[in-house]
């Protein structure tokens, strides 16, 4: 991934391919290497992806908030150049693609969601340890999967560090209360764009009748299920995960050919 990292300005974002364009929004425990499979996938299939680094932990904290997520990445597509672009969002990232196409539906030509939170409180709060030793935080990792292999031990440590970094802990607890405030339940069904929405049977952290839930209020939406899959599909799963979003990207002709 390190020879597509570009830094301009204030942004920070890997980018690789040409064509349609994948803009996509990593979650509050997620780094951009949870979307390598995509990434190195759809870049050779006819796509520009995008995924710009969220300033989670840098932005004071009066705009440590969905809201101002939404506005930063609106900026961001403005800054590309870009006029519209398909969303892809897992869990944080996913409520904050919400948002932006609730804000902003004109620059959004396509939305996918996994794992998304915005409708079901409990998501953020419950899945980010407040503190605790090495052991319980490996659990929590590894309950965001249903194969616990996946949470490996540099992601284990990586959360590990934020949970005991104070000022981390605090913006994290200030995004866990935005995400409440941000609910999307009202929004939704005025949102008309085409969204596919891809979910694991088995995740623990937005369980699957969210997904049903995403899937009854969105007027224009296509909900798949990956099976012993946990929070994070495109990590678990990644060749059904791609197979499944060129399958959407083609039936709703999003796609390049």
């Amino acid at each position: 991934m390190e020879k597509h990292y570009k830094k301009e300005g204030r942004y920070s974002y890997y980018e690789a391919g040409e064509g349609t364009p994948i803009v996509i929004l990593h979650g509050l425990m997620g780094g951009l290497s949870n979307f390598d499979a995509v990434a190195s996938y759809f870049s050779t299939k006819g796509y520009k992806i995008i995924i710009p680094d969220l300033p989670i932990y840098t932005q004071n904290i009066l705009k440590t908030n969905v809201k101002s997520f939404a506005k930063y990445v609106k900026d961001f597509i403005t800054f590309k150049g870009l006029d519209r672009v398909i969303l892809l969002g897992n869990s944080l990232g996913g409520h904050i693609a919400l948002y932006h196409t609730k804000m902003y539906p004109e620059k959004v030509a396509g939305l996918v969601i996994t794992g998304s939170s915005g409708l079901y409180e409990s998501a953020m709060g419950d899945s980010y340890p407040k503190r605790g030793d090495y052991e319980y935080i490996k659990k929590k990792a590894e309950d965001v999967f249903y194969d616990p292999k996946v949470a490996t031990k540099e992601l284990i440590d990586e959360v590990y560090e934020s949970v005991n970094d104070r000022i981390k802990l605090i913006k994290t607890l200030t995004i866990a209360k935005s995400a409440i405030r941000h609910n999307m339940a009202k929004d939704l069904p005025k949102m008309h764009v085409q969204t596919c929405i891809i979910w694991g049977k088995n995740d623990k952290v937005t369980p699957p009748d969210v997904a049903e839930e995403f899937n009854k209020l969105l007027p224009n939406s296509t909900l798949y299920w990956i099976d012993k899959c946990g929070h994070a599909a495109m990590m678990e799963h990644p060749d059904e995960f791609n197979r499944l979003l060129e399958d959407w990207l083609t039936h709703t002709h999003l796609s390049v050919h």
